[in-house]
């Protein structure tokens, strides 16, 4: 039976007209959530922010101070953008054959006195064994299958590999700006979900020689890397204010705390905000929030000292993003100004989103009917060589329902 779009209509009703009578209190509790933030001395912020790993909920370190807002800086006259974007085809039980199928796309745009335009998609098929799972060096009877959420922390890794590739190939003496969409933290890397062996093929293996890479070109000419998250749903600042507020012991913090609630005040002001909220009410449009430091254990972790992952938040016109920055970029003035700068000129020519990772998108984007080519495509090779190619009834029944 299909949904019953009446009575779900109805549910939404009634669901915006609860929202709509909370939004008053909402804007009282948010209010004073900021200015008891804003009492806060600079000394309590950091040494509550930096002891924040014993509290039962992710804070970040407040490197730059609690809550503020920069102005943007003067974007140089002549510079470049390099953005790689990605997108798969899963591994398909329902298929003939174990495959899955990475695409990247990316472009490079220049602006100034010589503006250009330059794009790219490339796609690479893996269908060998050594490609579809992640072996124990320890251990060769045990690996890990690449698929689902694990396929997809790969082709984030890629997506980096490939950014540095196409800054060693652009002109170094103009600035340059590596851009790719969503985080630097691995997060689906985090608690016990996978073994050792398969965080240090991912981490230690390919993304930190990547990271690594693009900080030894940012030696030797002008380059930041950022990576930009749109609509963040994060409260890793939002837990940072409720730390720094808080006048309770630990015992009574882990009794009374959750990841995003509390039941105790003054800290329950925090409850239900995201990190955006705060910003929506703090940043001018184009300016950012100060940096913080996540303290995600996959980086604090297992990144390294250069590379551990810092963020801002920028009113870019339209939305407020989270842009994340290695410390190496993060500690440096000129470079965090230049992400800034052009990241928010990216977001000015794009409608209020990156220009250079929107056209990176259009060159990754697997669409549904490509989809179900691949899928054609896949049987008709086989055939061709005298293979028998076939797929689940449950696909097929999918494909040709009977009533």
């Amino acid at each position: 039976m299909p949904l019953d779009l009446g009575d779900i209509s109805l549910q939404l009703e009634q669901m915006a007209q609860s929202l709509g009578q909370s939004k008053s209190g909402r804007d009282q509790r948010l209010k004073a959530l900021l200015e008891a933030a804003n009492q806060v001395d600079p000394t309590t912020v950091r040494d509550r922010t930096e002891s924040a790993l014993d509290r039962p909920y992710l804070a970040a370190v407040a490197a730059e101070g609690l809550l503020g807002s920069h102005a943007p800086p003067l974007a140089p006259q002549d510079w470049q953008v390099a953005a790689v974007d990605g997108s798969h085809i899963d591994v398909d039980r329902h298929l003939p054959v174990a495959c899955f199928l990475i695409n990247l796309g990316g472009c490079v745009l220049t602006y100034g006195a010589q503006p250009s335009a330059e794009f790219f998609s490339q796609s690479q098929l893996a269908t060998e064994p050594s490609d579809l799972s992640i072996p124990d060096p320890g251990n060769p009877s045990q690996e890990e299958q690449v698929n689902g959420q694990l396929l997809g922390l790969m082709r984030t890794v890629g997506e980096l590999e490939r950014l540095v590739q196409l800054v060693s190939e652009l002109p170094p003496e103009i600035p340059t700006l590596a851009l790719v969409d969503g985080s630097l933290v691995l997060w689906g890397l985090s608690g016990q979900g996978y073994r050792p062996f398969v965080r240090d093929a991912i981490i230690r293996d390919r993304l930190l020689p990547a990271l690594e890479k693009m900080r030894e070109f940012a030696q030797t000419r002008p380059l930041t890397l950022a990576a930009y998250v749109s609509l963040p749903r994060s409260t890793e600042v939002v837990n940072a204010v409720r730390r720094c507020i808080c006048p309770h012991d630990l015992a009574h913090c882990r009794q009374s705390c959750g990841s995003r609630r509390s039941a105790a005040s003054p800290c329950d002001l925090a409850n239900e905000f995201l990190d955006r909220d705060l910003f929506q009410n703090l940043l001018p449009s184009g300016w950012r929030s100060p940096v913080y430091r996540t303290n995600s254990s996959v980086p604090r972790d297992h990144y390294g000292e250069e590379q551990q992952v810092h963020f801002y938040y920028l009113q870019g016109g339209e939305e407020i993003a989270r842009v994340e920055i290695p410390a190496w970029v993060a500690c440096d003035e000129k470079l965090l100004g230049l992400s800034h700068s052009l990241i928010l000129d990216q977001c000015q020519r794009g409608q209020g989103y990156p220009v250079s990772i929107s056209e990176s998108h259009e060159q990754a984007v697997i669409h549904t009917s490509d989809r179900r080519v691949f899928k054609q495509m896949v049987g008709e090779a086989l055939e061709r060589q005298g293979l028998f190619s076939y797929t689940s009834e449950k696909d097929r029944s999918k494909r040709a329902p009977w009533v």
